[in-house]
């Protein structure tokens, strides 16, 4: 049997995990329980190349249930479970780095529910989880939040009364294992000490700016609505919005934080007829093609921001779902930037190339992979060394 480590991430209905070896941290497999904690929960897993090992579905729909699956399956294939990493969303003020989880960690956590209140619930479920099937088990946690800790005071605060910013109203930033996972990759580039605006282009969507690898300003705030439009959520919301909806139209909370996370962004604006960018680019509509434009016409926005918090800015890089596979968006935002110094190379862009960007272009731009996982894991065997 090998030793390994599992990096864990958790959505509100996915649990994505990948298998490191504890000696040498290779990657030895991935891995998707679909429908977890819901009926019809699945399990799939895969090896390094992404050839299909097994796929099934799971006779008990709990979450205990489906984390004993996860175990017993990779056991059955060589994999003897020594280590969990959770990917966390929110460490509040309090934890910046990779932690051990303990009750006491755990209750703080907790305490951080009203600043994630769909995310965070979900991260805890599962912690808690694995803890009833293994109670010996390590447990280990990222924080999407850490990264954006290097942010200057003026960059996490909004114009509210001090007591407030004091109590944790702040600005805290998100995506933070991914903006890692690409600064670890400057190098590359010659970028790392650089201006670079990083677009997380996905479901959920942000962009941040980094400097000297660290990051300076990020679109999102103080939750994970907050700055650019996504899949569901509006992004930059006027809050006398929120209160029209509950003054006028007799909202509660409830339905408030549904508008804001499952009726908005992307879906909302085409009308309900998708939030996935490759149906919307694909589909005639107006309101479809007017939900693209204004998602592209909102980063472009906030790179230009971004760049003002950095005083300047030397490249832009693209990563995740859309960010990865959508020539026509990332077409769309380079096609805007030219007064900035970007001239978009459109057969490389139309091949996914790394770079975008023409040989004459005054600044350049690229596409780079993000990995989510292979962060939580090499943060982990860091901590383990110590």
């Amino acid at each position: 049997m090998i030793k390994a480590l599992i990096a864990v991430n958790a959505g509100s209905s996915t649990l994505k995990f990948r298998a490191y070896a504890m000696e040498g941290g290779a990657l030895l497999m991935r891995g998707l329980i679909d429908h977890f904690g819901q009926p019809h929960t699945s399990l799939s897993l895969h090896d390094t190349l992404h050839q299909q090992l097994e796929e099934r579905e799971l006779g008990d729909d709990s979450r205990e249930a489906a984390v004993a699956a996860m175990i017993n399956t990779l056991a059955d294939h060589g994999i003897a479970v020594t280590a969990v990493v959770h990917r966390v969303v929110h460490g509040g003020s309090r934890f910046h780095q990779i932690t051990r989880l303990d009750e006491s960690v755990c209750q703080a956590l907790d305490d951080y529910v009203p600043l994630a209140p769909l995310h965070q619930p979900v991260s805890l479920q599962v912690i808690e989880a694995f803890r009833t099937v293994d109670a010996g088990l390590l447990q280990l946690a990222c924080f999407d939040t850490a990264f954006h800790a290097s942010q200057p005071e003026v960059a996490t605060r909004f114009g509210i009364a001090r007591h407030w910013h004091e109590e944790g109203v702040r600005r805290y930033g998100f995506h933070g294992l991914s903006y890692a996972s690409i600064s670890r990759r400057l190098p590359e580039l010659k970028l790392a000490e650089r201006k670079v605006v990083v677009c997380h282009l996905g479901s959920g969507s942000s962009a941040c700016a980094i400097e000297h690898g660290q990051s300076v300003a990020s679109s999102m705030g103080f939750s994970a609505v907050d700055g650019l439009m996504m899949g569901t959520r509006p992004g930059y919301l006027d809050p006398e919005v929120v209160l029209y909806w509950m003054e006028h139209e007799g909202m509660g909370v409830r339905e408030v934080r549904r508008e804001l996370y499952k009726n908005s962004g992307l879906l909302g604006v085409s009308g309900g007829l998708s939030a996935d960018m490759r149906e919307l680019l694909a589909s005639p509509l107006p309101a479809a093609r007017e939900a693209v434009e204004l998602y592209c016409y909102r980063i472009v926005r906030e790179i230009a921001s971004l760049a003002a918090a950095m005083k300047g800015l030397d490249a832009i890089i693209f990563t995740a779902g859309i960010g990865e596979h959508s020539a026509e968006v990332r077409g769309r935002v380079l096609g805007q930037l030219g007064w900035l110094g970007f001239a978009i190379d459109h057969a490389a862009n139309l091949a996914h190339a790394r770079k975008l960007t023409t040989a004459d272009s005054q600044h350049h731009a690229y596409v780079l992979d993000t990995d989510e996982e292979g962060e939580m894991a090499r943060q982990a065997f860091d901590l383990l060394k110590q």
